[in-house]
């Protein structure tokens, strides 16, 4: 694995090239966070955000979650994919925040992942985006793409390529690192194909066909 200094020119070089890198899910509260990132498994965040522009004005409280009716509501996420879990998902899970949460999305990780359709990478994007709470690194495609490629990590399980990162990362970048390394893997490094000579890392990343 890289050492501490490697790991901070990592950052800082990516933090210079995408100093607006952020969560690309439109929400306006954590109620539609969580319910836009449970939408995302599977799913572009381009086609959440034109499911959810439709759906946060019809469904607009937990409550209207909560009862909503199935079959309706498997409709209105139906291009999400995979809609008949998402939708009992959603559902169930708005209907624990509402009697074992007072009505607010859990802000810590034990109580959160115990929500309906919540594991570790949902919840790490919600309680960091929602609550700015660090409580762990999320784990997408482009975050195991790349920490492998820099040689962060060398599991393809997503729960131990978050443990390795987080012995790594900075704790008050556990929230954002992911962002970072998702901007580059959509821009450079992509699954396709290494971009290796524009790559703004490619002086010492383990993986750079540049010789």
């Amino acid at each position: 694995m890289p050492k501490a200094y490697m790991i901070t020119k990592i950052i800082s070089r990516l933090t210079q090239e995408y100093p607006d890198s952020r969560i690309a899910l439109n929400y306006s509260n954590p109620v539609e966070l969580l319910v836009a990132t449970i939408l995302s498994a599977r799913c572009t965040d381009e086609m959440v955000n034109r499911i959810t522009s439709h759906l946060f004005l019809k469904y607009k409280t937990l409550d209207d979650y909560a009862q909503a009716a199935l079959e309706i509501f498997e409709q209105d996420i139906r291009a999400a994919g995979f809609y008949h879990n998402k939708a009992k998902n959603i559902i169930n899970a708005a209907k624990k925040i509402r009697s074992d949460y007072d009505g607010n999305v859990p802000k810590t990780m034990d109580e959160i992942i115990t929500l309906p359709g919540v594991a570790r990478k949902t919840a790490n994007i919600v309680l960091y985006n929602a609550y700015g709470v660090n409580a762990g690194i999320a784990v997408d495609t482009h975050v195991k793409r790349l920490s492998r490629r820099l040689k962060m990590t060398l599991h393809m399980d997503p729960d131990k390529i978050e443990k390795d990162l987080m012995q790594q990362v900075p704790k008050s970048m556990w929230g954002s690192f992911p962002y970072l390394l998702i901007e580059h893997g959509r821009k450079v490094c992509t699954a396709r194909q290494l971009k290796c000579r524009i790559c703004i890392l490619n002086d010492f990343c383990p993986s750079s066909l540049i010789e």
